[in-house]
């Protein structure tokens, strides 16, 4: 099962790879399961124990060094989030509000979602590629926060709030173990996700054909709202997918460049969560 995230659809969540996700059946030979917390876990062998198959010597483990480790995970993150936002802070201060800057964001978008492609597509994690696509969708933020504070004044400020708050109830909710992220658990989350999507593809034509008036499930009215939460639930579950990816990642000794794509997948899911929390501030804030 892929991920919410494309850079990690061949990483964790597919059956036939050997990424430390959700693997349905152990491998054999593991060693290391003393102690290991995850040892015993069918969804979790370890891909990169190395194991001489031509002498059939067991799996040994991975190399102590150029393993990735939550600190990685941490820097990475904060420099690819803070592109993000100096792209959003600079295209907040230079552009004004106007049908050109709208223009300029949806192209940012598009570029932004390109890149997003091309990197999910590469074998390796490229930092220059993540860089950029947070550079373009700072762009792409930074105008649309502009043009919603233009018009609910305050709405981006509580639209991050309202993103860190459910980020951190995300992970408490998480480390505490009262959501197992299983196969089961990503089939089901994944396969509610991707109808969303293309029910919201779906609303996205008819609005552009004129067929559906006021944006359709996408309203600034309560059925909007109600889009809006059920959007906001599914980023906090691809959040889950991110941390057990990353979390089992960090326990097996995925590479180090690894915390590049964990860095990659952590930011599209909270730009998604912080554009949906946007247009949720919005509808509660009226049409002042």
């Amino acid at each position: 099962m892929r991920s919410s995230n494309p850079v990690f659809s061949r990483r964790g969540f597919s059956r036939d790879n050997g990424y430390a996700g959700f693997n349905t059946a152990p491998q054999a030979g593991a060693v290391g399961t003393q102690g290991n917390p995850y040892a015993q876990n069918p969804y979790a062998q370890n891909p990169y124990a190395q194991q001489d198959l031509q002498h059939g010597t067991p799996p040994q483990a991975p190399a102590t060094t150029g393993r990735m480790t939550m600190d990685d995970v941490v820097m990475r993150t904060g420099l690819t989030l803070g592109t993000v936002t100096v792209g959003a802070v600079l295209a907040w201060v230079l552009l004004p509000v106007s049908s050109s800057s709208y223009g300029l964001a949806i192209g940012a978008g598009l570029v932004a979602f390109v890149l997003a492609m091309v990197q999910s597509f590469k074998r390796k994690a490229s930092p220059a590629l993540i860089l950029s696509y947070a550079a373009f969708e700072g762009v792409f933020l930074g105008v649309i926060s502009e043009m919603y504070n233009s018009r609910w004044s305050g709405a981006p400020f509580q639209a991050v709030l309202g993103t860190m708050a459910v980020s951190a109830a995300t992970l408490v909710v998480y480390k505490a173990g009262w959501v197992r992220v299983t196969a089961r658990y990503a089939r089901i989350g994944m396969a509610i996700a991707m109808a969303f999507i293309l029910v919201m593809a779906v609303n996205l034509l008819l609005v552009a054909f004129g067929v559906a008036e006021d944006g359709g499930l996408r309203s600034f009215g309560p059925l909007g709202a109600i889009v809006g939460i059920i959007a906001i639930v599914l980023g906090a579950f691809f959040l889950t997918l991110d941390f057990k990816q990353i979390e089992d990642g960090i326990a097996y000794g995925a590479p180090r460049e690894e915390s590049w794509l964990a860095a990659f997948g952590l930011t599209m899911t909270l730009v998604w969560i912080y554009v949906e929390m946007l247009r949720l501030v919005a509808i509660f804030s009226g049409d002042d």
